[in-house]
């Protein structure tokens, strides 16, 4: 199996930007034209068969999302792209963006066209500064073109696409946030029902998917779902954008197929461990991912593997800490970020994540008690369970993973015992 592939990224470096001709002699909007041919239906029954699911961490099947945002009645319907990647460690959507933004456009007008939506927006994260003009240069050239606007190649169909910038919230990567955030509002969870589909933006129909979903989708319509299916395992097919990071030789965004280890990933993939030193343990998913000890490399890059062991492929980070590493230290940064970006609307996370910084912090100065880490275990259960949206309901799979896997790094703490 090779380890590292080119499906989506295969035109990573290969064009430029204000060109739009060359796109387009590398195959761009052959798969919209595709798309056309087939009908709204035969889109949804290609993606169905391809089997992919979002990107953004739900993992919701793709065909089964555009089905429904489909059947959904209404004049006007509206796509969104959420390019909000503020998952710490995270970082392979910038890279698409950045490198081949029109396949970006055209995935999010193959799935306009076949939901009948008219109007799209691209939500990029406003640390992201640098690629708000360059996607809004690549929009325009595409509707210069033909590509975007009205009576696209031709046809009846029309479609716009302009960029919102975020303001700087994590949480407005959960898409009913994001959606309170492009209306002026604070960026917080909805209570749904009613749901996105159906009453999403300005109330509006609305579906909204990762930046690496449109990509995968226009793959999948250029080359086919039985090309794609080649790729990865039988119950996760095609292929997955990593972002890996951390003391690893080769930090960077890379395209694998489903189904290779996390020890390909690290060693052959990553070049190994910084100056030879010794994995200690992964975190996959970002900040909200759980902690994956060295002796559980060996386990598949797939979703069914992973969640057989309470592992989710999430944002699709891997982020690798070495033996130099404190894991009670680890979960203190990964807590402060949870308290930080907690936007505070339901008791659980709000309280939880303040009380857990709290108790973690006795820990890091050595004044925990045994009472403390029983007390860690009930509040990090207590939001897992009853928090309002996923952001206080993943929050705390690192510290329930890290006591899990690594608890003599606590016990230490508490008995004062030399590390």
């Amino acid at each position: 199996m090779n380890r590292v592939v080119n499906v989506i990224t295969k035109n990573f470096n290969k064009y430029n930007i204000e060109s739009i001709d060359e796109y387009v002699k590398l195959g761009g909007f052959e798969a919209l034209k595709k798309a056309f041919e087939l009908g709204p239906q035969g889109v949804i029954d290609e993606i169905k068969a391809s089997g992919l699911r979002g990107r953004g961490g739900a993992a919701y099947p793709t065909g089964k999302k555009w089905e429904q945002a489909a059947t959904v009645k209404g004049d006007r319907k509206i796509i969104i792209c959420n390019a909000d990647e503020g998952e710490p460690a995270t970082f392979k959507d910038r890279y698409l963006l950045e490198y081949d933004p029109y396949k970006i456009i055209e995935g999010m007008t193959i799935a306009a066209y076949t939901v009948k939506a008219n109007e799209g927006y691209i939500y990029i994260r406003e640390e992201y500064k640098h690629l708000h003009d360059k996607v809004r240069r690549a929009i325009e050239l595409a509707k210069n073109t033909g590509y975007l606007g009205k009576k696209i190649l031709g046809t009846d169909f029309n479609f716009d696409i302009k960029v919102f910038s975020g303001a700087g919230a994590y949480v407005c990567g959960e898409n009913s946030s994001l959606i309170e955030s492009m209306e002026g509002k604070s960026g917080r969870p909805r209570i749904k029902p009613p749901y996105i589909k159906q009453c999403g933006l300005y109330n509006l129909p609305t579906l909204v998917n990762n930046v690496e979903t449109f990509a995968a989708a226009t793959s999948i319509l250029l080359i086919g779902s039985e090309e794609y299916t080649k790729y990865g395992t039988s119950e996760s097919k095609g292929t997955k954008l990593i972002s890996l990071c951390g003391n690893i030789n080769k930090p960077g965004a890379y395209e694998i197929p489903f189904g290779v280890t996390l020890r390909e990933i690290i060693y052959d993939i990553g070049g190994g461990i910084k100056e030879n030193k010794k994995l200690k343990f992964l975190q996959l998913g970002g900040a909200s991912g759980a902690i994956v000890p060295a002796d559980m490399i060996d386990l598949r890059y797939c979703y069914k593997e992973l969640k057989d062991h309470g592992i989710e492929i999430g944002s699709g980070a891997i982020l690798v800490a070495d033996e130099t590493n404190s894991v009670v230290d680890f979960i203190k940064s990964v807590q402060d970020f949870f308290l930080h970006e907690s936007c505070g609307k339901c008791t659980p996370c709000r309280e939880g994540n303040r009380q857990i910084t709290k108790i973690i912090n006795r820990f890091v100065a050595g004044d925990a008690s045994i009472t403390d880490l029983k007390t860690v275990e009930k509040f990090a259960n207590v939001m897992k369970y009853a928090s309002f949206c996923g952001l206080g309901k993943t929050a705390p799979t690192a510290l329930l993973s890290a006591i899990k896997h690594f608890p003599v790094e606590f016990y230490q703490r508490i008995y004062k015992v030399s590390r």
